[in-house]
């Protein structure tokens, strides 16, 4: 994976036309994500790769005006409801409703088009959920082992920054260190795309 310059967020870089890296981090970030969601509401796998494109080509278009500074989570209702319009233009297409489901596939599409819905609230969280760990996976290597171990033990595993230093034989100051640094470069990556970090 090509690694960002860290003065500049993915979004940020994303949103000028003419940085094809950024365009190509973007979409290889979010495709599993969309297709994920799109997946269960077409029938051919095909079909849900031309919704999951229908998505990214819109997202191309617009992206370039979007103003990801609106509010928390801005982007990531944005390209939910770009997916809901997606996956409605592919039903009016096909002169058809949901693949499968029915009534309950047309009634999840309103409820995931509605932000204050479980399922918007569901979406959210595995939104945040994969970008911060797709994005931690891009900056892995960036880190020295021990600062690496340091930060996952204490975040992902939830130890106390004491028991870490313990455990890795370094200070409890260098513990909160790799902490701190891991976390500021994840912020600089994520910055427009997860707001709780």
């Amino acid at each position: 994976m090509a690694e960002l310059p860290t003065s500049k967020s993915l979004l940020v870089r994303a949103r000028d036309c003419s940085d094809q890296g950024a365009w190509h981090r973007l979409t290889e970030l979010y495709s599993p994500l969309i297709e994920k969601w799109v997946r269960p509401n077409v029938a051919q796998r095909a079909d849900a790769e031309d919704v999951v494109q229908d998505v990214l080509t819109a997202l191309v278009r617009e992206l370039p005006r979007f103003d990801h500074n609106q509010r928390p989570g801005a982007f990531r209702a944005w390209l939910r409801t770009i997916t809901v319009h997606r996956l409605r233009a592919y039903w009016e297409r096909r002169d058809s409703g949901p693949a499968t489901g029915g009534q309950d596939q047309h009634e999840a599409l309103v409820q995931l088009a509605d932000p204050a819905s479980a399922l918007s609230q569901t979406w959210d969280e595995e939104h945040d959920r994969h970008v911060t760990k797709t994005l931690l996976q891009s900056i892995r290597l960036e880190f020295q082992p021990a600062t690496w171990q340091a930060f996952e033990r204490q975040v992902q595993h939830g130890h106390s920054a004491s028991q870490v230093a313990a455990e890795l034989s370094l200070t409890v100051n260098a513990v909160l260190i790799a902490k701190s640094r891991v976390l500021k470069r994840l912020r600089e990556k994520a910055a427009g795309l997860v707001d709780f970090l």
